[in-house]
C-alpha cells in the first residue's frame, strides 16, 4: 500500500472503529477548568472522600470492555472488507468528511 493511501485509511479507520464509538458517549459531559493549567487544582468529590483529577479513572472496567469490543468488531468489519473497493472508497470519503483537519499519522516502526 502507497504512504498516501496507507495514511487517509488509518485517519478513516481512526474515525469509524475508535472515535465514533462508545468513547463519544464517555467524552460527553462537561470539562472542569483549571487555573494552574495541569489540573492539580482539580479534585472529585467521592463519598469516600477527594480523589485528585490526576488519580481519577475516568471511566471503569465495564466501559472500558464496552469501548473495546466495540472498537475490536469495527476493525474486524474494516479487515473484513479490505479487499471491497466500494467498501473501503465508503470508509475513506468518510474519513475525509469527518477528519479533514486531523494532522498525518506517523510510522510509529513497531519491532516486534
Amino acid at each position: 500500500m502507497n504512504k498516501v493511501d496507507a495514511e487517509q485509511l488509518a485517519i478513516s479507520m481512526a474515525v469509524y472503529c475508535v472515535r465514533n464509538t462508545f468513547l463519544e458517549d464517555l467524552h460527553a459531559g462537561t470539562v472542569p477548568s483549571s487555573k494552574a493549567g495541569d489540573y492539580s487544582d482539580v479534585k472529585v468529590i467521592s463519598p469516600n472522600g477527594e480523589i485528585p483529577w490526576a488519580k481519577l479513572s475516568r471511566f471503569d472496567n465495564n466501559e472500558m470492555r464496552k469501548l473495546m469490543k466495540e472498537v475490536v468488531n469495527k476493525i474486524y468489519t474494516v479487515l473484513l472488507h479490505i479487499d471491497s473497493p466500494e467498501f473501503i472508497e465508503g470508509l475513506t470519503q468518510y474519513g475525509k468528511l469527518m477528519a479533514h483537519n486531523w494532522d498525518k499519522p506517523e510510522d510509529l516502526n513497531p519491532e516486534f
